[in-house]
């Protein structure tokens, strides 16, 4: 074939493989001496898996020439946050007292787009145990965002949608569990879905009943979206939620075919009282029009009941300090301020705040339902405003035109977190750039698992302009 096979799509790559155009070993090494190339700027990786891949891609490669039913993901180079667990891979879960954690078995997810075909190249950074909408650790510095080096990447899956952004590899597992993998989609340009609990078993959950977090894909573009749910969803006796979940054809149903004639989508720009950027703000009315044009009808909503950020905070923190208070007993000295600042914030929860906030919860939920039986989806932008500073402070203030606010979370991702707590798909598309060249993302929130119907109007909308031929210079 001719041309860069890094600048293709997994879908494209899926039918070149196939038609044995390109070979998957050919392939991997570009992505590999791509990856090699841009590391060093980006550090969107803690782990490479050179020797590994290689050797996976020559066995990819003899199944093509013998003729051998290829799957899914056959030969499509895949990179996976190293929070999600890799069978001989490491995974330091971005922090320093695990820096040589080597897991035994793979995450569901994981072990399925391996069955499927899928070569992993490495491990993606992530903050500690993804802590935070900043990809920085002790362990490997600061990871940098695909269209400015003086900007973050977001995260927690920083590293995953830089490595996508930058076309080092198509497919990226990610995680979000309040916005970590839309908010750095957001920021890089690319496809980022937190789907509906249950569709992709979560096999890493402690609290499987209660969890909020995701194993997620991140792509380029919805296509590629659509076949790793393909590859991924599914039930498994692991995750309750999952069990009796039917796989639709995501593939098919995502196709951008006909139009959004009969679908109503209500809208909202911020919940009351919150900032966002005028470059946003335009962005998000263009967006509105693109899909009015596709033939949808649209309907403001009111964001009243959305402001729930110190909900999600005592469900989450509770969670965290649970989990790692022993850690930070034995090696604090070896862990970010951030992360045990929020440790320390969790102290201040008591069980009966807890069992409110899960209570706020279920109230949460009951209202998106009530919004989307008047309508098929909800639509607001992803984050506030573009990309923060590099050096940006998950505790310190937050800028939107010219205004300092005091807190991140609340601030710049106000939307994202809901849909963790309701376990609606909610999907962040590109939707166009600012001034300064950087990415500007919509959030999209389909019916609950309706996630395949979400997907179709995604590619009706990601279709709809060019943005796919831009490439962070």
């Amino acid at each position: 074939m001719n041309g860069d096979p890094c600048l293709l799509s997994a879908t494209e790559l899926r039918g070149l493989i196939a038609a044995r155009r390109i070979s998957p070993v050919e392939l991997t090494r570009a992505v590999l001496a791509r990856a090699e190339a841009r590391q060093p700027e980006l550090n969107c990786f803690i782990t490479l898996c050179g020797d590994e891949a290689i050797a996976a891609a020559r066995d990819a490669e003899r199944k093509v020439m013998a003729g051998e039913p290829l799957g899914l993901l056959h030969g499509i180079p895949v990179t996976v946050k190293d929070i999600v667990n890799t069978k001989g891979v490491k995974t330091t879960f971005g922090a320093v007292p695990y820096k040589n954690n080597v897991p035994t078995e793979d995450a569901v997810a994981v072990a399925r787009l391996r069955s499927a075909g899928a070569i992993l190249i490495g491990k993606t950074t992530t903050p500690e145990f993804g802590s935070k909408c900043l990809t920085d650790s002790p362990l490997f510095g600061r990871t940098r965002n695909a269209w400015d080096a003086c900007r973050s990447s977001g995260g927690s899956s920083g590293g995953a949608a830089v490595a996508v952004a930058s076309g080092i590899a198509p497919l990226a597992v990610a995680t979000d569990g309040g916005g970590s993998t839309r908010i750095p989609a957001a920021c890089n340009g690319v496809v980022g879905l937190k789907q509906s609990n249950g569709v992709i078993p979560h096999s890493q959950a402690l609290d499987v009943f209660g969890n909020q977090t995701y194993v997620t894909p991140t792509t380029r573009t919805v296509a590629d979206t659509a076949l790793m749910m393909q590859a991924m969803a599914g039930e498994d006796p692991i995750d309750p939620w999952s069990i009796g979940v039917p796989v639709p054809d995501f593939i098919g149903i995502a196709a951008p075919r006909g139009d959004l004639r009969g679908i109503r989508i209500l809208y909202c720009l911020t919940p009351p009282g919150r900032p966002v950027s005028a470059e946003v703000a335009a962005s998000f009315k263009a967006s509105l029009d693109r899909l009015a044009g596709l033939g949808a009808e649209l309907e403001e909503f009111s964001g009243e009941g959305f402001d729930i950020e110190p909900i999600w905070r005592a469900i989450n923190h509770t969670v965290w300090r649970t989990r790692f208070a022993k850690l930070a007993a034995e090696h604090g000295g070896e862990l970010s301020e951030a992360f045990l600042k929020q440790l320390a914030l969790a102290s201040e929860v008591s069980g009966v705040d807890y069992q409110e906030a899960m209570f706020a919860r279920t109230a949460l939920f009951r209202r998106v339902q009530s919004l989307l039986a008047r309508g098929h989806l909800l639509a607001m932008p992803t984050l506030s405003r573009t990309a923060l500073p590099i050096k940006q402070d998950l505790f310190g203030s937050i800028e939107i035109d010219g205004r300092h606010y005091d807190s991140v979370r609340p601030h710049w991702f106000p939307w994202t977190m809901p849909f963790n707590m309701t376990g609606h798909p909610a999907i962040s598309l590109p939707s166009g750039f600012a001034r300064d060249g950087l990415p500007i993302g919509l959030q999209l929130v389909g019916r609950f698992r309706a996630d395949a119907e979400l997907l179709r109007v995604s590619a009706l909308f990601e279709a709809s302009s060019d943005l796919l031929s831009r490439w962070p210079a």
